[in-house]
C-alpha cells in the first residue's frame, strides 16, 4: 500500500480558480481500473472569523450558542476536498459527481475562539451498479485533540443500477411534519458562505447547462437546517449525524420535516410537500465514552 502523502497548505485555496480547473477536466475518464491516490491535504491552525460564521448560522437557522454548529467544520474541509479531487491522480471528473452521504462524529462541543487542523484524504472506493462509490475523510484536531470528523460519500455514476424498486408500496405521507418554504436563492446563499458555487445550485440557466429543470438546494445545506431544526435536542456528549441524501431538491420549494425519537437517538427526515418524496434521511446517535 503506497505511503499517504499529505500536503500541507498555507492558506485556503481559491474556489474560482478551483472550478476553472474542474471545467478542464470535465472529460477525464476513470478507465477500466480506477484508483483513488493516496494522498491528503491539510491546512493547520485556522483561525475562524466571526462574521462568517455568523453568516452561516443565519444561512442555516443556527443560533449563537458560543459553539460551532455541528457542521460548520465542514467549511473549512471544502477546500481540501477540491484539492483532492482535482489532483491530476484522480480518476474521476469533479463536475458530475453526487453527494450520497455525510456522517459526521463530534466528540465535544468546540468553542468559536478554537484554532482547527483540518486534514483530508481518501477513503475506500467501491463499484457498484450505479458506478464508482468512494470516501472523503476529514479530521478536525486542536491542540492535538480529535474533536471532530466526517465521512463524506461521493459517487461517479456510470449510467446504470436504478435505485427503483419494482412494485414497492408507496409509503404514506408522514405525519407530524413542520413545513419550510425554501426560497429560491438559497443555492446562492449558502455557496456565498461555503464556496461551493457549482452552477446547479445557482439559476435556472445554470442547472439546464448541467441536466436539471432548475437549481437544487445544496445536500449540506438541507443537512444543516434539519439540524438547525433540532439544535436545542442535540445530545451535549459525544454523537454522530449520518444522513443519506435522497432526491434533489429543486428550489424554491415547500418541503416536510418529520423527526422520531428512538431509544439511541432521533431519526429525522426531509421530505416534498406531499410528505412522501424523500430528499434526505438522517440518524443522531450518541457514542459511548
Amino acid at each position: 500500500m503506497p505511503e499517504l502523502a499529505v500536503r500541507e497548505l498555507r492558506n485556503a485555496p481559491s474556489m474560482l480558480p478551483m472550478f476553472a480547473k474542474a471545467l478542464m477536466r470535465i472529460n477525464v475518464k476513470p478507465g477500466k481500473n480506477p484508483q483513488l491516490p493516496a494522498i491528503g491535504a491539510r491546512l493547520s491552525d485556522v483561525v475562524l472569523d466571526p462574521k462568517h460564521l455568523a453568516t452561516y448560522r443565519k444561512v442555516c437557522g443556527f443560533s449563537d450558542t458560543g459553539t460551532l454548529p455541528i457542521t460548520y467544520p465542514h467549511m473549512h474541509a471544502h477546500p481540501l476536498f477540491m484539492t483532492l479531487l482535482l489532483d491530476s491522480r484522480f480518476p474521476f471528473p469533479a463536475i458530475g459527481l453526487v453527494h450520497v452521504g455525510n456522517r459526521i462524529t463530534q466528540y465535544r462541543p468546540i468553542q468559536a475562539r478554537e484554532q482547527l487542523d483540518v486534514e483530508c484524504t481518501f477513503g475506500a472506493l467501491e463499484k457498484k451498479d450505479a458506478g464508482y462509490e468512494f470516501t472523503i475523510l476529514t479530521t478536525v484536531t486542536t491542540g492535538g485533540e480529535h474533536v471532530w470528523e466526517s465521512e463524506s460519500t461521493m459517487l461517479f455514476r456510470t449510467g446504470g443500477g436504478s435505485s427503483k424498486k419494482k412494485n414497492a408500496p408507496t409509503p404514506e405521507p408522514a405525519s407530524d411534519t413542520v413545513e419550510w418554504k425554501i426560497a429560491d436563492n438559497i443555492g446562492r446563499r449558502y455557496g456565498a458562505v461555503s464556496g461551493d458555487r457549482n452552477p446547479i445550485h445557482l439559476y435556472p440557466l445554470t442547472a439546464k447547462l448541467l441536466g436539471f429543470k432548475r437549481q437544487i438546494a445544496h445536500g449540506m445545506w438541507s443537512k444543516a437546517r434539519c439540524l438547525a431544526e433540532l439544535e436545542s435536542q442535540l445530545p451535549t456528549q459525544a454523537f454522530s449525524v449520518d444522513v443519506q441524501f435522497k432526491l434533489p431538491m429543486f428550489i424554491p420549494a415547500k418541503v416536510k420535516f418529520a423527526q422520531t425519537a428512538v431509544d439511541s437517538g432521533i431519526d429525522f427526515k426531509l421530505l416534498g410537500q406531499d410528505g412522501v418524496k424523500p430528499h434526505l434521511h438522517g440518524q443522531i446517535r450518541t457514542i459511548d465514552a
